[in-house]
């Protein structure tokens, strides 16, 4: 275990960093003050700087772990890689339905999904090459029984290792970065994710129920087509695809983007795909309506942006560009809504004149298909009203185009 962790997962970082987080001030004092009050109270300057770090990233993690974020320990990669529990939970839905009772999560890093599959009562068996992940995950499931942390290298394992100590199900969660203190370079291909995607699904053979967690962007060329891909959002932003196998996807096979926004989850899938390599469908182009939607980015990813366009009863604008447009759309979670005011030249002249009657004075840039710098259009532009437009930069049948217009709030 390195530095940074040892100092709070032991006496008496621990119970310093609980007494920390129990003071009714805490959350009111700078950084700078918590660490005068613990100089002030002679504690050791490791020990001090583990605790504060410890505060500090609980803070951060209240985003992905809600209240159960003030009992935790982290690292800031497993932060950052780490599931938001509303997500981890409905993974720990799958397994529990599937009927299976010991988990294998390879690659736990501080142990968000374990979390998550302990809180429903089943066995977990949560692996993890890092040294301060596996610290942290051990320490994140300490009121489970049922839950044990072990320090190893998944690519090491065989399925038949994991079935001799009862596991019938895996979750995966293969490393696809290096970590920010190798520079936190990225591996995009399936291939080159460790484990790679290709020997997870080997395992088919002896292990029916695997679920991996995936990069956004894995194409679905990559993906069985007798599997379940599912993309996830959280409040407009895209933080996931999983691959589910038959058993941990009672839906079938396919594609379908789960999107939650306000707590509130909402599933899109298309019948007519009926596996997760299918074909992209196409949607229909025409002319700019009074509205135009901007698909959540778990749809475009999942492919169904002909699905949403047939449910909400629209059309593209401009072949590949995934906005929709139609007279009368529909409030629906799975798009954002723009009222459009005018369409002109993409210019800078010709969006400083549209803009002037419409007293505009805060100005919001979105851009698809189009190479301008959003910074550099607003300092261009004479904004001197009150109100709040959009300028949306994309292709319109074909041609460049600026769309002014006013976001349609639900």
């Amino acid at each position: 275990m390195t530095a940074f962790l040892a100092p709070i997962v032991s006496s008496p970082g621990w119970e310093l960093l609980e007494r920390m987080e129990a003071l009714p001030e805490r959350a009111s004092l700078s950084p700078l003050r918590l660490g005068e009050v613990l100089r002030l109270a002679g504690v050791e300057p490791e020990v001090a700087s583990g605790v504060l770090a410890q505060l500090d990233l609980r803070d951060h993690a209240e985003k992905k772990f809600g209240r159960f974020a003030r009992a935790m320990v982290f690292t800031r990669d497993g932060l950052e890689q780490a599931t938001r529990l509303p997500v981890a939970a409905r993974h720990a839905q799958r397994f529990r339905a599937s009927g299976a009772t010991r988990v294998a999560d390879l690659g736990c890093g501080i142990g968000g999904d374990a979390l998550a599959i302990a809180g429903l009562g089943l066995d977990v068996i949560a692996y993890d090459r890092d040294e301060d992940a596996a610290a942290a995950a051990a320490v994140n499931l300490r009121s489970f029984p049922g839950a044990e942390v072990r320090l190893g290298d998944v690519t090491d394992l065989e399925p038949s290792d994991l079935r001799e100590d009862g596991v019938d199900a895996v979750f995966a969660d293969p490393a696809r970065r290096s970590g920010s203190t190798r520079g936190n370079t990225r591996a995009l291909a399936p291939e080159q994710w460790s484990p790679p995607l290709s020997t997870v699904l080997a395992w088919r053979s002896s292990m029916e129920r695997i679920g991996v967690k995936m990069a956004p962007g894995v194409p679905h060329a990559a993906l069985p087509h007798d599997c379940r891909a599912e993309w996830t959002s959280v409040d407009g932003d895209l933080i996931e695809a999983a691959l589910w196998t038959p058993p941990l996807a009672p839906e079938g096979p396919g594609r379908s983007a789960l999107v939650l926004r306000a707590g509130h989850a909402h599933i899109l899938d298309d019948p007519q795909t009926v596996g997760a390599q299918d074909c992209v469908r196409q949607a229909s182009c025409g002319p700019i309506g009074r509205i135009v939607a901007e698909p959540d980015p778990a749809i475009i990813r999942s492919g169904l942006v002909a699905r949403l366009a047939e449910e909400v009863g629209a059309h593209l604008l401009s072949p590949g560009m995934a906005w929709l447009t139609g007279d009368d759309l529909a409030e629906t979670p799975f798009a954002a809504r723009f009222e459009v005011l005018d369409v002109v030249p993409l210019r800078v002249k010709d969006i400083d004149r549209a803009l002037r009657p419409l007293d505009v004075g805060r100005i919001e840039v979105k851009k698809r298909g189009a190479d301008i710098d959003p910074a550099a259009l607003r300092t261009k532009l004479h904004l001197t009203g009150s109100g709040e437009a959009v300028v949306i930069a994309t292709r319109v049948e074909g041609r460049h185009r600026a769309i002014l217009a006013r976001r349609l709030h639900s």
